[in-house]
């Protein structure tokens, strides 16, 4: 059933309350991994890539044009929304195209003020990083050479304990680097354009892989709910180590499993592992983020690139009322519906996550801000 803002049930505090109660009685607050009867995800034509008007060269990224306040794309427009581009997106809807149309017009106008994100590994695929689930190409379908007993064991702290190589191995090719390493993909790019236009409230994202960080984006206005790799600490008295320390000896020779100084236990980076806690300011910054999106606020919550999977962080949006809510996704997920329900709150725009945010800057007139932070990066 879609969302309805109106109807009765528990407030915000009381559904932040129960979350936090299921992560506690779950492994001491520990990430939880749903398992919904879910098929996987439709294939997709090939990749939106948008014409090029412009002198300057622009992002082909899978998945520019236009100097004037009121260019939206090549024929799309906030007055003409059905008018866009032959692209890479799934066929959608005149509903659904008015709608976004007209969210991009709130953008615009200022109407919309404080956005929060939940992104998860689906806006780091373009970047060459494997999201986990997908069948074939996920990254737990791909971990064979470790020799696991279970795909996620490459996270779980008990197995970690027993045998840290396999994540040794696997962090070699995850580490987060400024040189010679991943970089950020445009749906990244749009959340630095965000901030700079002083509407990003919060990005809290599912991934380990920093990108947000190398896009520009505030350390203070990220929240990496299942840590990253930029500080480290022991496994077993919890102490802190440095974590460029622990870069430079996972990633040096044939990798080194650092040791504590203290105590001679493993030392891992600040990545969340199954069995372990979310970051302590996790709830409390939400509560304080969910209440300042509330009613009335000009709040607007842009869910993408996520299976909405792994609780705590996967109850987010049912968290929010009185907002509007868009969800850039290959798939429908959470208790978003898959078709267009006219006066919803709720949209949800089948693509992938670099198509979906330059549509939605082609029709808010910010496609040439948006492609300059990219070029910048990718320069």
């Amino acid at each position: 059933m879609p969302r309805n803002d109106e109807d009765d049930g528990p407030d915000q505090n009381d559904l932040i309350g129960g979350i936090a109660s299921l992560a506690v009685s779950s492994k001491g607050g520990s990430l939880a991994v749903s398992s919904p009867d879910a098929p996987p995800p439709p294939s997709l034509p090939a990749s939106f890539t948008a014409p090029d008007t412009t002198d300057s060269s622009t992002c082909g990224d899978p998945e520019c044009n236009g100097d004037n306040d009121d260019a939206t794309g090549a024929g799309a427009s906030s007055e003409n929304p059905a008018a866009f581009p032959a692209t890479g997106l799934p066929v959608v809807d005149d509903g659904r195209r008015r709608s976004l149309a007209e969210l991009a017009r709130k953008l615009s106008d200022g109407k919309l003020k404080k956005i929060l994100v939940l992104s998860g590994a689906g806006i780091s695929c373009s970047a060459g990083i494997p999201d986990f689930r997908t069948p074939g190409t996920g990254l737990y379908d791909n971990l064979q050479k470790y020799d696991l007993p279970f795909a996620e064991a490459v996270f779980d702290l008990d197995f970690y304990r027993r045998n840290p190589r396999p994540f040794v191995s696997l962090a070699r090719e995850l580490w987060p680097r400024k040189r010679g390493g991943h970089k950020p993909t445009l749906a990244h790019c749009f959340l630095r354009l965000l901030e700079r236009k002083g509407l990003l409230l919060r990005a809290y994202t599912q991934n380990i892989d920093g990108l947000e960080v190398l896009a520009g984006v505030s350390e203070d206005k990220v929240f990496e709910c299942h840590g990253h790799f930029r500080t480290a600490s022991c496994i077993r008295c919890g102490a802190s180590y440095d974590g460029e320390r622990c870069r430079d000896e996972m990633l040096g020779g044939d990798g080194t499993v650092p040791r504590c100084q203290k105590c001679t236990g493993y030392v891992k980076p600040d990545i969340v592992f199954f069995g372990e806690s979310l970051p302590g300011k996790f709830f409390p910054l939400l509560k304080k983020d969910i209440k300042a999106l509330g009613i009335g606020k000009g709040g607007l919550m842009i869910v993408m690139g996520t299976s909405l999977e792994v609780n705590p962080v996967a109850s987010i949006p049912n968290m929010v009322r009185g907002c509007s809510r868009l969800l850039l996704n290959r798939e429908c997920v959470g208790n978003f519906v898959d078709r267009h329900v006219e006066g919803s709150k709720d949209l949800f725009l089948p693509c992938d996550c670099d198509d979906g945010v330059r549509y939605l800057c082609q029709l808010a007139g910010w496609e040439k801000d948006l492609d300059e932070i990219y070029n910048r990066i990718h320069s």
